[in-house]
């Protein structure tokens, strides 16, 4: 494809010497080992959470939920990795949501739903989102495990109008309690204050060995009253504050049914990969449209769609068009996925889409970018944002049982350039190294060229993995990229550290050549960072810590294949945002797992960690 001449802008590279230690064949991607603000030594890292004066809230241990799951799991790994199976509610609820049977599970089967409430125990991956109409109102969404053991979960949801500090209304997401899991986190706030989240939700239930079973047959389904695959919307209509919200304040209804976008039967239709997006800009002509995004997974390639709804001052919404299928650029044989559309102040709509290819195990992976001028009704690929790049292997990364998620994340800035174009940024892992890097690109004429590759980790030993990064922009056009890191060594043993990460528990681990409990042990442990940068992507200071404390990926993480099998999940994917400070500044918000005890979670559960620093 003939790109544009990128926007003569000054953008400093600086190759960093320690990849010098790596073989001399080793073909490293783009931007591997080009680190602007060159690296920084462990300790000075360590302490910079405090050096920037970072906070972290944990908001997930501030009330304890339960719901009736569709399909209930009794299996227990425990008590290594602190397992402890699924448990009965008994009564500890305290975020007054509705404890079941629902509506949606009228349909069900004998045996489904659950007979009893179940408590919520685990909470991964997470999207947080900022109103526009109150800097202090914030929404973030996790999944919501009942069985870590079983991947056995819903959406849930944590509210905060204090700019972070409490989180009081929590709860499930209602309306699609019937389908066995409701997944992918994402949401969105419209003009108006209201809160959409858009579901990923389907059906399953577990084979004799504990692993899923997605069988479609009237006597064998959990609910065949239901569609077997999903994608919908629930909404959380605006209130001015915390006393007026409460936990079952949704819509989740459209036309006197379930607000379903599409519907799937699952035999070779399997909806993925949902995103949203929606205008929230008043000077835009497509003010207030909803637009959403999803694959169809025939089997192997997927299909990208997008619909669109406009929403209303009350919650409610127009009816969403019939799904437009995405173009898909030049690598289209081997189908796209990762849908991640934002939408600029002048309206124009743009998502990037990842090309995994079936020869290479879905590890070498194509970015292209679509785009729509017309409020979603038509759209473009106007260029490749990279090509060939070495993912990393789904599962899983160097010395944990964790899966690694999103290949990429994609952003657009609010900050106008003087040629008229709002700058796009995209962001992605690399493992060609044999460590996974996370590198950095940026449009500056609409999305027909890129700048030359950057890596945004700045740990001084390449022998470590820097993931799952997530992109956001603020207002005055800084750019962030949030990540987890595992630069530094788990803690000590006979620290309290240690004690209070629940390092003791961790006694069973495949994929863990060393000795257990990893006390002291390398790239195993896990922190968040964040990196912030000017809108040319000139480096704001280094990589900044914004997790107070290192912890264990391999406690309570879920098992996504079955129970017995050491392959788990810490999220495909974290929050990350801005919002106005009201100084005429902006807070950077992320929420992100840990489950280290801070003193509210003694059992070492996945909580979400609500972390805020000051955007400079």
């Amino acid at each position: 494809m003939k790109r544009r001449t990128l926007l003569s802008l000054a953008i400093p590279i600086f190759v960093a010497t320690f990849y010098a230690a790596l073989p001399a064949s080793a073909s490293l991607g783009p931007g591997v080992g080009k680190v602007p603000q060159d690296t920084q030594d462990d300790a000075t890292y360590a302490s910079s959470f405090q050096a920037n004066h970072v906070t972290n809230v944990d908001a997930t241990t501030q009330r304890t939920s339960c719901y009736t799951p569709e399909v209930p799991y009794a299996t227990s790994d425990g008590p290594a990795e602190g397992y402890s199976g699924e448990s009965a509610c008994a009564g500890a609820s305290t975020t007054g949501e509705n404890l079941g049977p629902y509506p949606t599970q009228s349909t069900s089967n004998p045996g489904f739903p659950a007979t009893t409430p179940m408590l919520v125990k685990d909470h991964s991956e997470s999207d947080i989102r900022v109103d526009p109409t109150n800097r202090q109102h914030l929404i973030g969404s996790s999944k919501w495990f009942n069985s870590p053991e079983g991947y056995n979960h819903a959406l849930g949801f944590y509210e905060s109008f204090d700019g972070g500090k409490t989180w009081d209304v929590q709860g499930h997401i209602p309306g699609y309690e019937g389908w066995t899991d409701n997944t992918d986190p994402v949401g969105a706030f419209d003009g108006f204050g209201n809160y959409y989240e858009f579901l990923l939700n389907y059906q399953f239930f577990y084979n004799s060995d504990g692993s899923h079973n997605f069988t479609l047959a009237t006597q064998r389904e959990p609910n065949p009253g239901q569609a077997a695959e999903v994608v919908a919307v629930a909404v959380h209509p605006h209130v001015s504050n915390s006393k007026k919200q409460t936990a079952t304040n949704w819509i989740t209804t459209h036309n006197s049914g379930p607000d379903f976008v599409a519907t799937y039967d699952s035999i070779g239709n399997e909806p993925d990969k949902q995103w949203i997006a929606i205008d929230d800009n008043p000077a835009s002509l497509h003010y207030n449209r909803v637009y959403v995004m999803w694959v169809d997974f025939h089997h192997i390639p997927p299909a990208p769609f997008v619909s669109y709804a406009d929403a209303k001052a009350d919650g409610t919404h127009t009816d969403w068009v019939k799904p437009i299928a995405l173009p898909m650029g030049p690598h289209h044989p081997n189908g796209d996925t990762y849908l991640l559309p934002h939408v600029t102040p002048d309206g124009n709509v743009y998502t990037t889409l990842t090309n995994e290819t079936v020869a290479s195990g879905f590890t070498s992976n194509s970015v292209v970018l679509d785009r729509s001028t017309n409020g979603g009704a038509d759209w473009s690929t106007i260029s490749d944002v990279i090509t060939n790049v070495t993912g990393p292997v789904f599962c899983c990364d160097n010395n944990t049982t964790f899966r690694d998620g999103i290949f990429d994340t994609f952003t657009t800035s609010p900050f106008k350039l003087a040629n008229g174009n709002y700058p796009l940024y995209t962001s992605w892992e690399d493992d060609s190294t044999g460590h996974i890097n996370t590198i950095l690109s940026a449009s500056y004429d609409g999305g027909f060229s890129w700048s030359s590759p950057i890596q945004v980790n700045d740990n001084a030993d390449p022998n470590t993995d820097e993931f799952q990064p997530n992109l956001t922009a603020a207002a005055n056009g800084t750019v962030s990229v949030a990540f987890y890191d595992r630069r530094l060594s788990c803690p000590a043993a006979g620290t309290a550290d240690a004690a209070n990460a629940g390092l003791a528990l961790d006694t069973v681990n495949a994929n863990f050549s060393g000795s257990l409990p990893p006390y002291g042990a390398s790239n195993y442990c896990v922190n968040a960072s964040i990196q912030f940068y000017k809108p040319d992507l000139t480096p704001i200071g280094h990589n900044i810590r914004i997790s107070a404390n290192t912890w264990d990926p391999q406690l309570n993480a879920a098992h996504y294949s079955n129970a017995t099998v050491d392959k788990t999940f810490i999220g495909d994917y974290f929050g990350n945002t801005t919002g106005p400070n009201g100084s005429g500044g902006s807070i950077d918000y992320t929420t992100s797992v840990s489950t280290y005890n801070d003193g509210s979670n003694p059992e070492f559960r996945q909580q979400q960690i609500v972390a805020t620093v000051a955007v400079p």
